[in-house]
């Protein structure tokens, strides 16, 4: 089967964190015919049970969360259309590394014994099996979290690591040809969520009367993957996607409460609260812009 002219990769750490910040994206571009690969670095082990008759799958009771949510993605992945989607190294290959609170309000890695959490991977060994897919799938454009991982995640920052330098490695001509032939992937993109787009949004459910589930958010002092639109490259539009993105991630069941803030904002505020995802260019150079300075297409210029 002849491969998609326009092939895009995504690197995420759990199952659950592509649904949350490329689920429309992803939906768009494979129902226009582009090629979508996700690759998850983890089983996603440690995270929380939200489902009470699931409870027993914790990390600190059977330790059967991991091989569920991979059933979990593959219905995710089912409703936006990815076929491609698979784990570094194999499924259970790294483990979730967990995280902790800090005293800022940001994530840190937890305390364990464990040998196998992807926080502590060999970075050129993980590095090497994304090559092998760098290579293999010749993707023009990658996407990942940002260098603090969004939020402070161990997992999050690990693989914005490993995606980064596997990228510089696959274009090395001559490096690890075992891998495959090189590849220089053209542009590369960070997640993020607009501040202002979260403002308008905090500013329209006040004037509205509507609940805000992130009421208690400071606005002045904003987590660092809300960034300024100076910071943002490009927005793609998937509003017509939405309800796909929402069904991937009421697919992760175990990790999303239906009822939990997303779909609060998603029903408040319509489909444009989740179905526009922006992003930060961190290689590459900018195609067309709009008047804000942003793309609308990460295939921009290509």
């Amino acid at each position: 089967m002849e491969s998609p002219e326009q092939r895009l990769l995504l690197v995420h750490a759990h199952p659950d964190d592509e649904s949350i910040n490329n689920g429309a994206t992803m939906a768009r571009y494979v129902a226009e015919g582009r090629g979508v690969t996700l690759v998850t670095c983890t089983l996603g082990e440690e995270g929380e049970v939200l489902v009470p008759d699931l409870a027993h799958l914790a990390a600190d009771k059977e330790d059967g969360l991991g091989a569920h949510r991979v059933g979990e993605l593959e219905a995710a992945m089912k409703e936006v259309g990815v076929t491609d989607h698979r784990f570094l190294g194999g499924p259970g290959h790294y483990r979730d590394s967990g995280m902790e609170w800090d005293e800022t309000g940001h994530a840190k890695p937890a305390e364990t014994d464990r040998t196998d959490i992807f926080w502590r991977a060999d970075l050129t060994e993980a590095a090497h099996l994304l090559v092998e897919v760098i290579r293999e799938v010749r993707p023009q454009v990658l996407v990942t979290y940002d260098e603090f991982g969004n939020y402070g995640h161990p997992d999050h920052i690990q693989a914005h690591r490993v995606a980064m330098y596997a990228a510089q490695l696959a274009a090395v001509p001559h490096y690890r040809l075992d891998l495959g032939e090189p590849w220089d992937v053209a542009k590369i993109y960070w997640t993020a969520m607009s501040l202002s787009k979260m403002r308008e949004g905090a500013r329209m459910m006040k004037e509205n009367g509507i609940e805000n589930p992130f009421s208690d958010m400071d606005y002045d002092n904003p987590p660092r993957f809300m960034v300024p639109d100076e910071a943002i490259a490009c927005e793609v539009d998937g509003t017509a996607y939405a309800e796909q993105k929402m069904a991937a991630m009421a697919a992760h069941a175990t990790q999303i409460e239906v009822d939990g803030p997303f779909f609060a904002l998603s029903n408040n505020l319509g489909n444009q609260v989740w179905g526009t995802e922006v992003y930060r260019l961190a290689k590459g150079t900018k195609g067309p812009v709009d008047e804000r300075g942003w793309e609308s297409d990460l295939f921009a210029g290509l």
